[in-house]
């Protein structure tokens, strides 16, 4: 037996909003209907991940416990941070090296926690970090 992730769920005040902002970074395409609630993904139906933002009432309270990490298939980190910045995030934290390693970490337009890190244009290939947990 096993299990996929079929979405990372947002809670929001605005939706639409913030899931416009992740399918303009990302690419993928923003659906809704007359739910409140927000889906972007690659592709509709989406058979891989999904993010979705659900409007609740109450605001962001604390740093983010958990993150996504982006990392880009074109161009170089600072081309997304840029792109990133230029669609409303706010930077949190840049920990970029002067050798050029390191990531920056960013705040989407609602304070929910990113990172964007080199890709394989920059780095190379990274060795695969697949583990199997057997009980």
């Amino acid at each position: 037996m096993s299990l996929h992730i079929h979405n990372v769920t947002f809670d929001c005040a605005d939706a639409r909003a913030l899931g416009t902002f992740w399918g303009e970074l990302l690419g993928w395409n923003v659906y809704y209907d007359d739910d409140p609630e927000v889906v972007v993904a690659a592709s509709f139906p989406s058979s891989g991940l999904g993010l979705l933002f659900i409007p609740v009432p109450e605001g962001k309270a604390a740093k983010n416990r958990q993150h996504l990490d982006l990392s880009p298939d074109e161009g170089t980190r600072d081309e997304w941070v840029e792109r990133a910045l230029g669609l409303g995030a706010t930077t949190v934290g840049d920990h970029r090296t002067p050798e050029g390693t390191g990531w920056v970490t960013l705040a989407d337009p609602e304070g929910n926690e990113f990172c964007i890190e080199r890709g394989a244009a920059e780095t190379g290939p990274r060795p695969s970090r697949a583990f199997r947990i057997t009980t």
